[in-house]
């Protein structure tokens, strides 16, 4: 490797870790505007990510190209998709953050990865090996046996996991940049964030207008540039690698969760997060053994092509 690509390895590595550590531990940010309803707390982020992303958007000299995307009525349609899933899911985490289910929140996007294993066999008719077949299923034992003790599904988790997974599945098809696919949906978004922040700002207390508004415009922020750092690591870095990485987040989310928010972790929360740590495990070792199959099986085509 040289020293070129060895830097650029490098600089993708720092900025995957900035952005999972940015969401890992975005339930800190969230918790400090809890006196406000997760609504109104999503109506600002959609709001201040809107004005964060035309200033990117207008610095990087891309408004041809987002207007472009949104003449495109077929595009616009996938984006619309991707937003409603997009948008659910940052409610369904607010609400779990101010409601003292981080736990859950973590355990959901553990599992992610493997709904998007799923969905690609759904969905883009991709084959599921026989090792992440088994990553599946002890993901699913995990599920089953938290549903059995709590009494019902731990749908804070599913839903976070399903609603990503399908974004990521809408986003692939619409076949739109990271920056430009993100400015459209925010725009999307915008009608939605202007009704929530007005119909928040008619019902809120003069005590959390007092304390907490200030912090609002933050939320911009927390959404929109580790997206940023995401984008710009994925540019860099095989996807391999970005798959290893991305553990980084929940696992954050898991240790606010247990040691500074004190959520109850008894022995069945600890049997279900191993079950999801092995599954996790699985997944990720026969993820780089496919990686590393297909890039040496490339390697001999191409010298069997030069000689």
């Amino acid at each position: 490797m040289t020293h070129e690509l060895r830097t650029k390895a490098r600089l993708g590595v720092l900025y995957g870790i900035a952005a999972y550590l940015a969401w890992g531990f975005i339930p800190v940010y969230f918790k400090l505007v809890k006196q406000f309803p997760p609504s109104q707390i999503l109506g600002h982020r959609i709001l201040w990510s809107v004005l964060l992303v035309m200033i990117v958007v207008a610095c990087q000299r891309q408004s041809s190209e987002l207007r472009a995307c949104m003449r495109s009525r077929r595009t616009m349609l996938w984006l619309a998709a991707s937003t409603t899933m997009l948008a659910t899911n940052w409610f369904v985490f607010i609400w779990a953050v101010n409601s003292n289910r981080v736990l859950q929140a973590s355990l959901g996007y553990y599992i992610n990865p493997l709904v998007n294993v799923l969905l690609g066999f759904l969905f883009l008719g991709e084959r599921l090996r026989r090792w992440q077949l088994a990553a599946f299923a002890l993901a699913t034992a995990a599920v089953t046996m938290l549903t059995f003790h709590q009494g019902q599904l731990p749908w804070v988790s599913l839903t976070l996991a399903a609603t990503f997974g399908l974004y990521g599945l809408l986003r692939k098809t619409a076949h739109v940049g990271p920056l430009i696919g993100t400015a459209a949906e925010t725009l999307i978004l915008l009608p939605v964030g202007l009704c929530l922040v007005a119909i928040g700002l008619w019902h809120e207390s003069h005590a959390a207008a007092i304390t907490g508004h200030w912090w609002l415009p933050l939320s911009g922020i927390v959404t929109i540039v580790p997206l940023l750092w995401f984008a710009a690591a994925t540019r860099r870095l095989r996807l391999a690698t970005i798959g290893i990485i991305q553990y980084i987040s929940p696992t954050c989310n898991f240790l606010l969760a247990v040691f500074l928010y004190g959520e109850p972790f008894g022995r069945v929360h600890l049997v279900t997060f191993c079950l999801i740590w092995t599954a996790v495990i699985i997944y990720s070792a026969d993820s780089l053994r496919a990686y590393w199959k297909e890039g040496k099986e490339l390697e001999a085509a191409e010298e069997m092509l030069m000689e």
